[in-house]
């Protein structure tokens, strides 16, 4: 049994490696706040067509980072075990693996932009939406490498640069936004695309950052990684596949119930989904922070079992999934009493506000369960499991939630609002449950690396 000392223990390694985490994965989230808040100001329309072209865009590109993040248990646990050489052949492999799958999936998001017209989008937000896809997949090749650095270096516990290149590449994008939304400084008018056009840029800038601090790292550590880049590491690559498949598919089953959920909106016109994205928005921005405790948590486990310190494991798990709900309970309260002023960020439109503020209340009901189920997803990767939290989110998802959103949504007339009181009921759900998995996952745990005593 877990005693509290322990995880005040816990909480001081846990917050050293999460607060820059928190801080990237934030600044990763303002680049869209950024976004819709600035292309806001050009209409409803606009707004509706960035809404939809992030949907559709944030499935593919989630697929891709869950797949890397197949990788993150595999250094984290070398790291943990002293084997820094097998951190460095996972760092090639899935430097290996990212360009491929990065020019994959950027066809991928370009083909699917032409469906939109089919599934009853209307005209004026596609025309809009297509160009600002094409933008985006752009700048999918240089996300995923990026993203097989930044596994690198979280599983090695350098964050700081990780962070710092996720919150400057705001600054990248704010300018961006600035030039070729409006047409400032000489740039075209561009509205919708030149959101896009931006956010590529910004993407290609965080890579860049972090290849340069790998490139230095390198020669001040004497990592000589050159000798490692002379082979294809086919097996490891294949592991990072095994595990990273399970990871993909929960992050898109859970991704794509919202990007579903934004469509279906759609087709009840650009006010229901610009509230909607809104509300959306905002509970996306609150969940950054879990996010960023889930991967420092992921971290935490996975160099706890290459110690081979089942006790250290389970208490990293319970210590972010407390240190989750807490935060997401203040933001709950925030959520709640303040929605008013929240929406007036994006938009003075009065018919947007009302759809925008009902959603934001049952935002605010959920957000506890949604830190809590996050964090066990990131325990539970570290720890080597992937499946469970694959099968959890598609039942709660798309069994319970998206079904029973839709039902309220049409058949109980009660719009977008039923669509969001069904995905919270099956967020709830899902939180529960992996709660219970992570549980069992330490007792699990205990009977394969044995009673050994946690280390200071």
């Amino acid at each position: 049994m877990i005693r509290l000392h322990s995880i005040r223990r816990e909480m001081t390694p846990l917050l050293r490696l999460a607060v820059p985490i928190v801080m990237g994965e934030v600044g990763w989230m303002s680049m869209n706040f950024v976004d819709i808040a600035m292309i806001g100001r050009v209409g409803p329309t606009a707004l509706a067509a960035v809404s939809l072209g992030s949907a559709v865009f944030i499935v593919f590109a989630i697929v891709c980072e869950g797949m890397m993040m197949g990788s993150d248990a595999m250094v984290s646990q070398d790291f943990g075990a002293g084997r820094l050489e097998e951190c460095f052949r996972t760092l090639w492999a899935g430097a290996q693996l990212a360009l491929p799958l990065g020019l994959g999936c950027a066809l991928l998001v370009a083909a699917s932009s032409q469906l939109l017209v089919p599934f009853g989008i209307a005209p004026e937000i596609v025309h809009q939406t297509i160009p600002f896809l094409y933008a985006m997949a752009c700048g999918l090749p240089a996300l995923m490498g990026f993203v097989a650095m930044r596994v690198f270096l979280q599983g090695t516990h350098r964050v700081r640069v990780v962070a710092f290149a996720m919150v400057s590449a705001n600054l990248v994008n704010l300018a961006g936004n600035y030039a070729l939304i409006y047409g400032h400084w000489g740039m075209p008018r561009l509205g919708a695309t030149g959101s896009g056009v931006s956010t590529a840029l910004a993407r290609l800038y965080m890579m860049c950052v972090l290849l340069g601090t790998m490139i230095w790292l390198n020669r001040r550590e004497r990592w000589r990684l050159g000798r490692y880049a002379g082979r294809f590491y086919w097996e490891r690559m294949a592991a990072i596949v095994r595990r990273g498949s399970p990871a993909a598919a929960q992050i898109a089953l859970e991704v794509g119930v919202f990007s579903a959920a934004t469509l279906i909106a759609g087709r009840l016109g650009a006010v229901a989904v610009s509230g909607h994205q809104i509300a959306l928005l905002m509970a996306s921005l609150t969940f950054m922070v879990p996010l960023g405790v889930a991967q420092a948590t992921s971290v935490r486990v996975g160099n706890a079992i290459g110690r081979r310190d089942a006790e250290a494991a389970e208490v990293s798990g319970w210590s972010g999934m407390a240190l989750s709900a807490s935060f997401m309970s203040c933001s709950a309260i925030v959520l709640w009493t303040l929605p008013l002023p929240i929406v007036h960020i994006f938009t003075y439109d009065p018919e947007v506000d009302k759809v925008a503020v009902s959603l934001l209340a049952i935002a605010a009901v959920f957000q506890f369960f949604d830190g809590v189920q996050v964090t066990a997803i990131g325990a539970l990767r570290g720890s080597g499991n992937t499946r469970i939290a694959m099968i959890t989110d598609f039942v709660g998802w798309w069994l319970i939630g998206l079904p029973l959103g839709a039902w309220l949504c049409f058949a109980r007339g009660w719009g977008v609002r039923g669509l969001w009181f069904g995905l919270s009921a099956g967020l709830i759900s899902i939180g529960c449950v992996l709660a219970v998995a992570w549980r069992r996952r330490v007792e699990w745990l205990r009977r394969e690396l044995g009673s050994a005593t946690r280390t200071p």
